[in-house]
């Protein structure tokens, strides 16, 4: 029943990201998952939506406005909350880039019962789409120091093991 009502809300989300969405970019969700998901800027509206205040490389505070990452994985079924023991926790997180720039998590960083890391997938700046070259969706890492992990272009993330 569970993944009856899973696969119908995946349903639901691709078809109302792939009606009239052309030029729009796409996010897939894999690897060790429950539920693979594909995603597109109009499928994102069915999540429930966050914020992060951010500053930029000069300074400038912004607001981004997207997805929690935990929300997304969430739908996706991956091992979170009390399931995320044992071997579960060398599970990781890579996110990966249009082109081609890469970043990492472990679970246990995302899981509110661990790390509790506040990332979003955000597709909005300041009440704004985000810009040609930064979009459709942009990773928001509001607490890291160094900026290196909120990644433009966001197209892929893959639940994987770490290998012994």
């Amino acid at each position: 029943m569970k993944h009856k009502i899973a696969g119908a809300i995946l349903l639901t989300i691709l078809s109302l990201t792939t009606s009239g969405q052309t030029g729009q970019g796409t996010l897939t969700v894999k690897g060790e998952v429950g539920l693979p998901l594909t995603i597109t800027t109009a499928g994102l509206s069915e999540f429930r939506h966050a914020e992060a205040n951010m500053k930029d490389r000069e300074g400038n505070m912004h607001k981004y406005t997207g997805v929690s990452v935990l929300s997304i994985l969430d739908s996706a079924k991956v091992t979170l909350g009390k399931q995320l023991r044992g071997e579960h926790l060398k599970k990781y997180l890579l996110v990966k880039c249009a082109d081609g720039y890469q970043v990492l998590f472990s679970l246990a960083e995302l899981d509110p019962d661990f790390g509790n890391k506040t990332v979003i997938l955000a597709d909005r700046v300041d009440g704004k789409p985000l810009p040609e070259g930064k979009g459709p969706f942009r990773l928001i890492i509001p607490d890291d120091k160094a900026l290196a992990r909120n990644s433009y272009e966001v197209i892929e993330m893959i639940v994987s093991f770490a290998k012994d």
